[in-house]
């Protein structure tokens, strides 16, 4: 009995033996995953017939090679959506670790952190001051609800936890020796405990504390979650040498022409000759703002005026400064931004690159630790079944991955090199096209001849020139009721060409649906526009007939529920003019334009992010700075000139009763701030709250002014002209804009520029990978 045990257990070790040989631990076959797989659940028949005998260390090594099979798969997935994402591949490749990693990135955690980012935004508008009143309006507004102590900070610190337990998942993926090297991570780090602690001092404070440093750090949890964001400041920060070159000589033109300006408007004898020294060179910092101001042409021709009137050739002075200031050295500026920055931001797209393809690369190095090489080769491959295998799991655009695996289905030999492995995933380098379905086919001729006649463009440009008739009479109906009054209006005309309008506006979209077909017309933007708003016309139209009834003569505006007839009318009004931007695709270069800003929107989040940041930041630091500075005159009557001490000039801040704009709450300080960057009558504020605070208060608004309207907004004009004179480049090479739509991000922009990063560099990134072991 004892002879035949050992003869059975030399058997069974003999199966395995040969069953891990063709796994590839102790010999090499060149086989698939699948097969390895279906050779393992034999294996595991003989392993349970002889557990009780085997060496432990035997049985440890078989396990092992089923766990090492699947931790291949699931790096190579890992590794192909960082390469997606642009991620950096530089973090834990362990099972769990893969596992906590796939789970950081999913769509839910990465909502959720979004929404809490969202979240602690917005508590600025309902904290103490909030913004829930009807009106800004200092002279009207009632008092705002206060939120008790304890309801938004309870939800800060809902949202403090969450961002613990963000920067703790993400410091663990990374590892230490990736951790020390993250500034950002860092930082994240320290803005959460001195927001912690000024949030301990709050609720220790019963809430009446005045300054809340921690409001002033939420910005920075916004930043720091977008990697677009990060690259795109980092970009600005490399840009500022530059930009402080030509500021620095804006501030000598300024410094020259405002020391010639007050030698030459100096004051003199005669007291009405002096209206120009009085009213804006007065003193040193009176001159300085009244030709900043003139710098940007907001108050100008009102500070040549005085000295204009006296003498014609003081006109030069004025002239030449806006010349030189405005006309040269602001679009120089403009220029050393675009150029810089375009620069530094093709350094960092130059990096993003490297990802991809570092990614890509990992992908295929650990796919290779499979064994799944022929031995007649010498070239290092992996199976297009693993591929595939891999493929299932990771999460791609659909429409990419069906073009990947179709590829990858005329592989020949079921082999891929490193070469074609990377050229597989250069469809994520392309422009997202979106091919529009099929029409129906028809049977019948004279269905043919309906689609053929509806399914035209001439079709559509009758369509276009109705709706301009529409619009026409629209306009000739307003002009004649301008002047009457509600009560005088007839409004039968109106309504019955609305009705007999939006009839057509039904029909042509259902022969429109006829011939194209449903999914068809669905797939082109212009006509789910159109659809959309000949369906609310509809509403609108049927909704109108049931409280008002048909038209008639003497159709009077009555308000019979929570519209008035007229209220109604205008609204369908509007959404028919509304309705008239249809006809943009059917003129190819307003289309590219179109285009153009649409892909500018998408590409603008990191811009408008960053832009954000520092509205928020500035908002908040003008609360605290001028909150309550400004207040009400009572019931003193502005006019331009009044008599006693309460003369006030044209154009002042109580003269155009800007009483709205002011920092007593949150969102009334972003109006404020946002009239100040169109620096239309910005001198107005200038003057208003050096008056009502502190003349220091100038520095505040002067350094506002500089950082959104001379730096964000030349870097957006920078990144319009790249999109723009990349989509005109483009447009001669691509198909109509009405058969294929394409899409343009950040990456694509430069991708023609860009360099391939050598095999050198790749491998030597891999070597350098501090949780990575390549097997060669």
């Amino acid at each position: 009995m004892h002879l035949e045990q050992e003869f059975l257990l030399s058997t069974y070790l003999v199966e395995i033996t040969e069953s891990v040989k063709d796994l590839g631990i102790l010999g090499n076959h060149g086989m698939t995953v699948g097969h390895k797989c279906d050779v393992m659940k034999k294996a595991d028949g003989y392993f349970r017939l002889c557990q009780s005998n085997l060496n432990d260390s035997f049985l440890l090594l078989f396990i092992a090679a089923g766990a090492d099979c699947d931790l291949y798969i699931n790096q190579a997935v890992v590794f192909i959506e960082d390469a997606i994402q642009y991620r950096s591949i530089n973090h834990r490749v362990d099972s769990k670790s893969l596992w906590l990693y796939r789970w950081y990135y999913s769509r839910i955690c990465q909502w959720i952190l979004g929404l809490t980012i969202t979240i602690i935004l917005g508590l600025a508008f309902i904290e103490t001051p909030s913004s829930l009143t009807v009106t800004s309006d200092i002279r009207y507004r009632s008092p705002a609800w206060e939120p008790p102590c304890g309801l938004t900070e309870s939800i800060e610190l809902l949202c403090f936890l969450i961002f613990i337990a963000d920067v703790s998942v993400k410091s663990y993926l990374i590892g230490w020796e990736e951790f020390r090297k993250t500034k950002w991570l860092m930082a994240y780090i320290l803005a959460l405990v001195v927001s912690l602690t000024d949030w301990t001092v709050s609720m220790s404070f019963s809430c009446r504390e005045t300054v809340r440093i921690r409001r002033i750090l939420r910005p920075f949890f916004l930043l720091q979650n977008s990697s677009m964001m990060k690259k795109t400041l980092k970009s600005i920060n490399s840009t500022l040498p530059e930009m402080a070159s030509v500021v620095l000589l804006l501030a000598v033109h300024l410094s020259l022409f405002t020391m010639f300006g007050m030698l030459l408007f100096a004051r003199t004898k005669d007291g009405q000759q002096d209206k120009e020294w009085l009213g804006y060179f007065r003193n040193l910092p009176d001159a300085l703002t009244s030709l900043l101001v003139l710098l940007t042409t907001a108050n100008n021709p009102d500070v040549m005026i005085p000295a204009y009137s006296k003498n014609r050739a003081y006109s030069i002075f004025f002239v030449l400064f806006t010349v030189l200031g405005n006309l040269f050295l602001m679009n120089l500026l403009t220029a050393i931004i675009y150029n810089q920055f375009r620069g530094y931001l093709l350094k960092s797209v130059q990096s993003s690159l490297l990802r991809r393809r570092l990614g890509i690369r990992a992908a295929f190095e650990v796919l290779c630790s499979l064994k799944e090489t022929p031995a007649h080769t010498h070239e290092l491959c992996v199976n297009a079944e693993t591929l595939l295998r891999v493929l299932k799991k990771v999460d791609v655009d659909f429409g990419c991955k069906h073009v990947i695996l179709r590829t990858l289905k005329t592989c020949p030999h079921g082999l891929l090199s490193a070469v074609q492995f990377q050229k597989l995933f250069e469809e994520l380098d392309k422009d997202s096209v979106k091919q529009h379905p099929a029409k129906p086919e028809y049977q019948s001729p004279f269905l043919q001849k309906m689609q053929f006649a509806f399914g035209h463009p001439y079709f559509s440009y009758t369509g276009n020139v109705v709706a301009l008739a529409n619009i026409i009479s629209i306009c000739v109906v307003l002009v004649i009721d301008a002047d009457k009054q509600p009560s005088e209006r007839d409004d039968f005309f109106l309504g019955a060409i609305n009705f007999f309008f939006i009839l057509y506006y039904l029909l042509e979209m259902l022969l429109k649906i006829m011939a194209m077909g449903l999914r068809r017309y669905l797939s082109y933007p212009s006509n789910r526009f159109d659809g959309l708003l000949t369906g609310i016309l509809l509403v609108l139209e049927i909704s109108t007939f049931a409280v008002y009834g048909f038209p008639h003569p003497g159709w009077r505006p009555e308000m019979m529920g929570l519209l008035s007839l007229w209220d109604m009318v205008r609204l369908v009004n509007m959404l028919i003019v509304f309705r008239f931007l249809r006809i943009i695709p059917n003129m190819k270069f307003m289309a590219l334009v179109v285009s153009t800003l649409l892909d500018l929107v998408k590409n603008l989040r990191a811009f408008a992010g960053i832009l954000l940041v520092v509205y928020y930041a500035f908002a908040l630091i003008g609360i605290v700075l001028f909150k309550g500075a400004i207040v009400p005159m009572g019931n003193i009557s502005v006019v331009n000139i009044t008599s006693g001490n309460n003369t006030l000039q044209c154009g002042t801040y109580e003269q155009l009763e800007y009483w709205p704009n002011n920092f007593d709450d949150f969102a009334a300080a972003l109006v404020t701030l946002w009239d100040v960057m169109v620096v239309n009558n910005w001198q107005v504020f200038l003057d208003a709250f050096s008056r009502y605070s502190s003349p220091w208060s100038k520095l505040y608004f002067v350094a506002w002014w500089l950082i959104s309207s001379v730096i964000w907004v030349n870097l957006f004009v920078a990144l319009l002209l790249e999109n723009f004179i990349h989509k005109w480049d483009r447009r001669c090479q691509q198909q109509s804009l009405s058969e294929i739509e394409y899409q343009v991000t950040m990456e694509l922009m430069f991708r023609d520029v860009l360099e391939e990063p050598t095999e050198e560099e790749l491998m030597e990134k891999l070597y350098q990978h501090p949780h990575l072991q390549l097997c060669r």
